[in-house]
């Protein structure tokens, strides 16, 4: 754990003599909560600028901007990122900034439908309430997940039930927000079916017919606050869980218990932590890492133990 001003004693970028510069860059989604990023801009540029950051924005234009953005931000050492759009925003500067020798603080400020990300972390959706983390100071670094050749912060997960989240047309989450993925859900659910999985975690096997893997980084999944209970974001470990072939009905039974926390118990699921984890799977398995395709199965997942530093609530 740590403050802004105590982590960066050793940058040093003078405008005059003694004078130490923290510069910040604002990587956005201007299309992201009903573009309410692109009309606060002014704000938080005035802002960071008061609070003595020189301080730049990118706005997104499509896939892999985010990214590239944050990798740019890296190598010209920026004191700190900021990545104000929804999980995808996040998932991107995430992924960018993972395989950088150099890696500036992160800051948060959800713009998008679920903010699965943003919720775990304790971050309010307020754009100037989320401001205030990050002016506030305090850091700590968490881990995040590598999945293949990609990163993410929050989940990776794969099988049929996980495809809805990146089918769902980026327009209906805008105009309607997390109900999108509901009623994506029940006209999905009569055409889910199970797929034959191999699961490798620890050393430990399960083979066997899968609606879906889990690999949580937090606790805050899809919406769901209570899909991985027990997760914990600086531990070193991802929390597993493997649901096991079911009908309708006891899908829907499951759902039930996971609006709660009981869903871990049920004979259909495993649950249990792991650090390395290995899927394989005959079958076309598409990958989802934050909510967005993330290419196809086999899948090896490792956890970079407190990796990224992120701007969090000191409470």
């Amino acid at each position: 754990m740590a403050r802004l001003n105590d982590a960066m004693t050793s940058v040093n970028r003078n405008e005059g003599e003694g004078m130490t510069v923290k510069r910040a860059r604002l990587i956005y989604n201007p299309t992201s909560g009903r573009e309410a990023m692109r009309k606060a801009l002014p704000d938080v540029l005035e802002r960071l600028e008061q609070a003595g950051f020189e301080t730049s924005a990118h706005a997104t234009t499509g896939e892999g901007c985010a990214k590239d953005a944050a990798v740019v931000a890296c190598q010209r050492e920026f004191d700190v990122i900021i990545a104000a759009g929804g999980d995808g925003t996040v998932n991107e500067v995430v992924d960018g900034m993972a395989r950088q020798s150099y890696r500036p603080a992160l800051g948060v400020i959800p713009m998008g439908t679920t903010n699965d990300f943003a919720r775990a972390i304790g971050v309010p959706r307020d754009v100037h309430a989320a401001l205030d983390i990050i002016l506030n100071g305090f850091t700590k670094k968490l881990d995040i997940g590598q999945a293949n050749d990609k990163h993410f912060m929050n989940i990776a997960g794969g099988g049929k039930l996980t495809e809805l989240t990146y089918e769902v047309p980026s327009k209906l989450k805008t105009a309607i927000g997390q109900l999108a993925y509901y009623l994506k859900g029940i006209e999905m659910l009569p055409s889910i079916r199970p797929t034959h999985m191999k699961i490798d975690y620890d050393g430990q096997v399960y083979e066997g017919d899968t609606m879906l893997f889990l690999i949580a980084n937090t606790n805050s999944i899809g919406g769901f606050e209570k899909l991985a209970p027990e997760a914990e974001m600086d531990d070193g470990y991802f929390d597993l869980l493997i649901m096991k072939a079911t009908n309708i009905a006891e899908l829907v039974m499951i759902a039930n218990k996971a609006l709660r926390g009981n869903h871990i118990h049920d004979d259909h699921i495993i649950f249990t932590r792991a650090q390395s984890i290995t899927v394989e799977s005959d079958e076309d398995v598409q990958l989802n890492l934050d909510g967005e395709h993330g290419g196809q199965l086999p899948g090896t997942f490792t956890n970079l133990y407190r990796h990224i530093e992120f701007f969090l609530p000191e409470e």
